[in-house]
């Protein structure tokens, strides 16, 4: 385990002290960590924080440092979750290995054992995952220029270990049968933090469902409305999921924060996520019982891994939602967010965000980094 610190200078009277577990992981994973840890050590500086960071292997890399080191492999080792339990927050980059090679016993299953062994040991039952449209980026946006004039900035937040997906899968001859169950408290947690989140942003909430079919769904809506009165400057509403789906594509500008179950914030989620025009984009969080993991929503892309190619804003953002969620350092996340912002709109792009005629003019992986940090602003 590597450990760098940043320690704070004198004279702040809010300083934090933090540790935050780094699992860069495989593909793309270490070069875009490497820009969001800079990000966060200037962060340290500016505002006068003390972060540690803890460096652990997970997934391919493991396995391979497992091999290298003669040990038995694993994707998840057990020194990568004590290194996980000892932090304050876990920033995940990405695993997994070249299509051809899945037969291979160092990416055999290797996504599912590491990002399962995490959810399952830590408890990451709620999922966020923002979904933003630029609009200086807005031409990469599928939909017309009149139906996200207003703007795009949407939070889905799904619940993560219940319902259909978790219920009982069964099959007698011709027949078969899948169980969607929800109680209470596994309700609760998600909508508790959909409106936490919505105090942070434009103070509206909506509890996406099926309440006219489903029994599930109409306890979702029972535990919204209690959780609503602790919550008066909140505005709820509810909606069905398929008109959801039609509004997402239709009025996007319409949502703030959507809070939903397992399968229809699978499906509103990877929805919403073409918006923005590139997963490069795209931050996401699963909140644990006591310990959080940030990660970017693309995957290892190792096609281009190494060649300095890959855009590390999703990198950069997933640590100003660690920031916001983690550590309650909401300035510091919000000057982040406002110096990716000002990066991109000066035109310093990777070539995800380019137009194939313009993507010569295509800045690096280190040079967006650098970029985000010459923006940062301090308190």
């Amino acid at each position: 385990v590597k450990r760098s610190c940043i320690t704070s200078p004198s004279g702040f009277p809010t300083m934090v002290a933090k540790t935050v577990a780094v699992l860069a992981g495989d593909g793309i994973g270490p070069e875009v960590m490497s820009e969001a840890m800079k990000v966060l050590k200037k962060i340290a500086e500016l505002y006068g924080h003390d972060f540690t960071f803890d460096e652990a292997n997970i997934g391919g890399a493991a396995w391979a440092a497992a091999e290298a080191a003669g040990k038995p492999p694993s994707h998840f080792p057990t020194e990568t979750c004590t290194t996980c339990e000892k932090s304050d927050a876990i920033l995940f980059g990405s695993v997994g290995g070249p299509v051809d090679q899945q037969h291979e016993p160092r990416w055999k299953d290797c996504e599912k054992n590491a990002l399962l062994g995490l959810r399952k040991r830590f408890g990451l039952g709620t999922n966020l995952r923002p979904s933003k449209v630029y609009p200086f980026l807005s031409h990469l946006c599928p939909l017309k220029p009149s139906v996200i004039g207003a703007g795009v900035d949407m939070l889905i937040i799904r619940e993560l270990v219940g319902g259909i997906y978790f219920g009982e899968h069964k099959r007698e001859g011709d027949k078969a049968w899948d169980i969607m169950e929800y109680d209470v408290a596994r309700i609760k947690k998600p909508v508790i933090f959909a409106f936490e989140a919505a105090r942070l942003r434009n103070k509206k909430v909506c509890v996406v469902d099926k309440a006219n079919v489903l029994e599930t769904s109409r306890l979702w809506r029972e535990v919204a409305r209690e959780v609503a009165k602790d919550f008066p400057d909140v505005a709820l509403e509810f909606m069905y999921v398929d008109n959801a789906a039609m509004q997402i594509i239709q009025k996007p500008s319409y949502f703030d924060v959507i809070a939903t179950e397992n399968m229809f914030g699978d499906i509103l989620s990877d929805a919403a996520s073409v918006l923005p025009g590139s997963l490069g984009l795209m931050p996401s969080a699963s909140l644990g019982d006591g310990l959080h993991m940030y990660e970017p929503s693309g995957g290892s892309a190792p096609d281009i891994a190494g060649q300095g190619k890959a855009n590390p804003i999703a990198q950069i953002l997933s640590g100003a939602m660690m920031l916001r969620y983690s550590f309650n350092l909401e300035a510091e996340a919000a000057a982040i967010e406002t110096a990716v912002e000002q990066t991109l709109q000066a035109g310093i792009l990777t070539a995800d965000l380019l137009e194939e005629a313009n993507r010569g003019s295509a800045r690096s992986t280190s040079e967006i980094g650098d970029a985000v940090i010459a923006a940062l602003k301090g308190p």
